[in-house]
């Protein structure tokens, strides 16, 4: 099993007294997750003043302390060598492009062959970092740009950065229907009360933000830019199916196969032939987790995209915004 060991000697501030020492650990030690720093204190590697102590135990300020924990696997996810299109990568981060049809996680049904399984084949050492490394997903048939951290520090920063809308994630989706200009979009979102696998908009739901902009309008269809503020599972899939403009393809929220009234032969081919949701991570921005430098990442519409948009711009009455 892989693992690393982490030794911190360190004295408790004084600003902190009063606080449960996991409290005072989490602020004292950012780049470690709360989870990960009670199981060190569960496991009796965390000891104030040469003392194993509890969490719940309030703090005065000035204590000394030592951690001697191990940084044990989280997973026994197998490595496969699997090729990955990486965009970026140092010491902290990497970047990959994701092409559609490639699960993240491994799952129900899909057990290996996943971008988890091909990240342990890249980098042994993601085996510590919680989920590999990987700060957000995509579903298995959204191509594009995914993060991963390639340190527990990294992982730690980065997933705080997300909950804290410090990230900027922009998508390129091609939807039904002509939207006759951008809107935000703020409707809950919550598991489907019938449908397990599916999500909808419910108001006992999680609040849910995604920003819209037209970037190209067609005679039926429409390109658009969408950004996250959220990241709700399903999130844009489901936002855009809601206001009646459903991705193309989409096989859970897209409903019925819609051709638009006098479509050529190209367009119609173009139209049945994508089985996918047409959604495509394009762009990432972030602080970096080391240097703070602000980094931003673009990925090219991948070939089947861009074939769908050339068949939607040929229709002859095809308009522009």
């Amino acid at each position: 099993m892989t693992e690393e060991f982490r030794i911190h000697d360190l004295t408790l501030p004084a600003e902190l007294a009063g606080l449960r020492l996991d409290q005072a650990l989490a602020r004292v030690l950012p780049q470690y997750s709360r989870a990960r720093l009670k199981s060190w204190i569960d496991l009796g590697s965390v000891r104030v003043e040469g003392r194993a102590s509890r969490g719940r135990d309030k703090v005065a300020g000035g204590e000394q302390v030592r951690i001697e924990a191990r940084l044990a696997a989280e997973a026994t996810v197998a490595p496969e060598a699997l090729a990955l299109d990486v965009v970026f990568e140092d010491r902290a981060l990497l970047v990959i492009n994701k092409p559609a049809g490639l699960v993240v996680h491994p799952g129900a049904g899909h057990p290996s062959r996943t971008l988890q399984n091909a990240l342990l084949a890249l980098d042994p050492a993601l085996a510590v970092v919680p989920r590999a490394g990987l700060v957000h997903r995509l579903d298995r048939d959204t191509s594009g740009l995914l993060l991963v951290a390639r340190t527990v520090e990294a992982h730690t920063r980065l997933a705080a950065a997300l909950a804290a809308h410090g990230i900027e994630r922009r998508y390129l989706a091609i939807c039904t229907g002509v939207m006759t200009g951008g809107r935000r979009i703020e409707e809950p979102i919550g598991r489907h009360r019938t449908s397990r696998t599916r999500m909808t908009v419910r108001r006992d739901g999680r609040a849910a933000v995604t920003h819209v902009k037209v970037v190209r309008r067609f005679r039926a269809h429409t390109l658009i830019e969408a950004q996250l503020e959220t990241g709700r599972t399903h999130q844009i899939r489901v936002h855009l199916a809601h206001i009646g403009h459903p991705l193309v393809g989409d096989p859970v929220y897209g409903g019925r196969r819609r051709i638009p009234p006098a479509s050529g032969p190209a367009l119609i081919e173009a139209l049945d032939s994508f089985k996918r949701q047409a959604l495509h991570a394009a762009r990432l921005q972030l602080d970096h987790p080391r240097t703070g430098r602000t980094m931003q990442w673009e990925a090219p519409l991948p070939e089947d995209m861009t074939g769908l948009i050339e068949a939607l711009a040929a229709d002859v009455r095809a308009v522009q915004p």
